[in-house]
């Protein structure tokens, strides 16, 4: 069985588009049938997340630990339980590519890396935009960590300890440590994702805090929007 984690703080707005794609993927034929487990993990919803996830013929568990490290960790260790071989997991407010868990899959890996486009850039600049894709390696060979695209075998997962609990960078630490265990990690632009270009996100530093962040340095001019933002960009 192959496991999909969800991590989710009020999401309301996003969470429905998310779970779309990811059945869509789910029964993608180049799986050959393989069951296909999505699990919500909802920590400290006090919106409609709940409510919409429950129409979703989605699993959910709830928790209130407010620490996104802390809500996969304990995503994994359910669908591990419940038979996954595979885990996957991406972000509530990310649509996956129809074919993103036999891209993962095909690339034979003890984790896969994958990349991330903006959905929407109509909040931004053309400037920040600009900025964004002139520092972003979307390739093969790239070295972008992202929870939002990320795929790991469950045997090289419990090797390396599992997601720290931390409430930024855990996918930075998971992948960190399963290097260090010798797993093989495959940086792929295979695997592919849409992310929100919400201003505001979920945790602070995360992918919005980066968008803001280009986005003042455009407005007020203060650095070529070009090779010094590559080090903003990397592990997000």
């Amino acid at each position: 069985m192959i496991g999909i984690c969800v991590p989710a703080h009020n999401e309301a707005a996003s969470i429905a588009r998310c779970l779309s794609a990811l059945q869509r993927a789910a029964v993608d034929p180049a799986l050959a049938g393989e069951p296909v487990e999505i699990l919500v993990m909802m920590d400290a919803c006090t919106d409609a997340t709940s409510l919409i996830v429950s129409q979703c013929r989605v699993h959910s568990a709830t928790l209130h630990a407010r620490n996104v490290g802390v809500a996969r960790g304990a995503g994994a260790a359910v669908l591990m339980t419940m038979g996954a071989r595979w885990l996957a997991f991406t972000d509530a407010d990310t649509q996956v590519s129809a074919t993103w868990l036999s891209d993962q899959l095909s690339l034979g890996a003890d984790a896969v890396c994958g990349v991330v486009a903006v959905d929407d850039w109509t909040p931004y600049s053309a400037a920040v935009r600009q900025a964004y894709e002139a520092a972003y390696m979307d390739c093969d060979g790239h070295t972008h960590i992202h929870g939002a695209n990320l795929g790991v075998d469950a045997t090289a997962y419990r090797r390396a300890g599992g997601f720290p609990a931390l409430a930024l960078s855990e996918d930075v630490g998971l992948v960190n440590a399963l290097l260090a265990t010798g797993a093989n990690v495959a940086w792929s632009a295979r695997p592919r994702v849409a992310t929100s270009s919400r201003r505001i996100g979920r945790a602070e530093g995360g992918f919005a805090t980066l968008l803001n962040r280009l986005s003042s340095m455009a407005e007020e001019a203060l650095t070529p929007l070009t090779e010094p933002l590559i080090p903003l960009v990397r592990g997000v």
